[in-house]
C-alpha cells in the first residue's frame, strides 16, 4: 500500500485556497494530465460527505474511470474521499486546508493500493513515483491559480 504525503504553502488566505476546492473549479487544477470530467451525484455545486463524484480521464490511449465517494467535507478546510477505478485501485484522498502567517498551508495525502502480487511490485517499481509526481504537479498549479486569481 502507497502512502503518501506532501505539503503546498500557497500565499493566499485559505479561504481562498478552499473556493478551489469545488466540483466544477478543481478540474482546472486537478487531474489536468488527464483531463479529468467531474461528474457529480445529482448535480451537486459543492462537496458533501455521502456525495459521489465520478471522474473520468484518460491514460494515454486508454479511457481512466475513478469512483469516489466524499468521506469528510467541510468547506475552506478538509475534503476527503475513497475512491476505486475500473483497474481495481482502490484508497483515499486527502486535502487540508490550514491558514498560517503568511497565508495558508495545503496537506495532501494519497493512499491507495493496487490490486495483485504484480501490481502491488509494479507500484513498488514504478507507480507510486509517478503518482507522487502528479500530485506535486498539481499542488504546483493549485498554488499558480490561487496566488494568480
Amino acid at each position: 500500500m502507497a502512502n503518501l504525503q506532501f505539503i503546498q504553502e500557497i500565499a493566499a488566505p485559505a479561504k481562498i485556497v478552499g473556493a478551489f476546492f469545488v466540483p466544477h473549479r478543481m478540474g482546472a487544477w486537478y487531474g489536468r494530465e488527464l483531463d479529468l470530467q467531474f461528474e457529480v451525484q445529482g448535480g451537486a455545486i459543492e462537496f458533501r460527505s455521502g456525495l459521489k463524484v465520478r471522474l473520468t480521464g484518460r491514460i494515454g490511449k486508454h479511457e481512466m474511470t475513478h469512483t469516489a465517494v466524499v468521506t469528510e467535507f467541510e468547506r475552506g478546510r478538509v475534503l476527503e474521499w475513497q475512491f476505486r477505478d475500473t483497474y481495481g485501485v482502490r484508497g483515499m484522498q486527502r486535502w487540508e486546508i490550514n491558514e498560517t502567517a503568511a497565508g495558508a498551508r495545503v496537506e495532501m495525502r494519497d493512499r491507495y493500493e493496487m490490486p495483485g502480487r504484480f501490481g502491488q511490485f509494479f507500484d513498488w517499481l514504478m507507480t507510486r513515483h509517478t503518482v507522487a509526481k502528479r500530485d506535486r504537479a498539481e499542488l504546483q498549479r493549485l498554488k499558480r491559480l490561487v496566488e494568480h486569481a
